[in-house]
């Protein structure tokens, strides 16, 4: 089932680094962005991590939790959480159940190549649980930015 806007998100259940399981009802009174890339290591993922790390305490003081979401395994996420010094947890979506719900895995074209492969995408889930905006097949540029934009609105509109 994928997430509608301005629904609660359907029950679902993820593990990611730092021992911490993701489920919808675990982040109950926090804002939660959700941020789905292709792959650790790689150059736009590598930039985008590194914006969210430098405006981590700007997502925290806003009252959001902001977490990564690859088909990576743990141990990459693990590596890549270190060489970054990421402040957030990485989510380790090797069976791909929490890209497929949310609809992020695309057919692209690599090398000439057809392949299955993340869109990059963010989401923005209210402390209630509700889906309330959703980024898809964004540019890095420019992104974490509008994303706290909309972190900041939402906690206006809670106050």
């Amino acid at each position: 089932m994928t997430p509608a806007l301005n629904k609660p998100l359907p029950d679902i259940e993820a593990l990611a680094t730092g021992g911490v399981k993701f489920t919808p009802q675990a982040f109950l009174g926090k804002v939660v962005v959700l941020y789905f890339y292709p792959k650790d290591n790689t150059p736009g993922c590598t930039t985008e991590a590194m914006q969210f790390r430098d405006h981590h305490k700007d997502f925290v003081k806003a009252g959001a939790v902001v977490l990564g979401v690859s088909r990576d395994n743990m141990a990459s996420h693990d590596k890549f959480k270190q060489n970054l010094e990421l402040p957030f947890e990485l989510i380790a979506d090797t069976e791909e159940k929490l890209c497929h719900m949310f609809g992020v895995v695309k057919n692209k074209i690599m090398y000439g190549k057809k392949v299955k492969g993340i869109e990059r995408s963010t989401f923005l889930i209210d402390a209630q649980g509700i889906l309330r905006e959703e980024w898809r097949g964004i540019k890095v540029a420019g992104h974490v930015d509008e994303v706290l934009k909309a972190v900041k609105a939402l906690k206006k509109e809670a106050a």
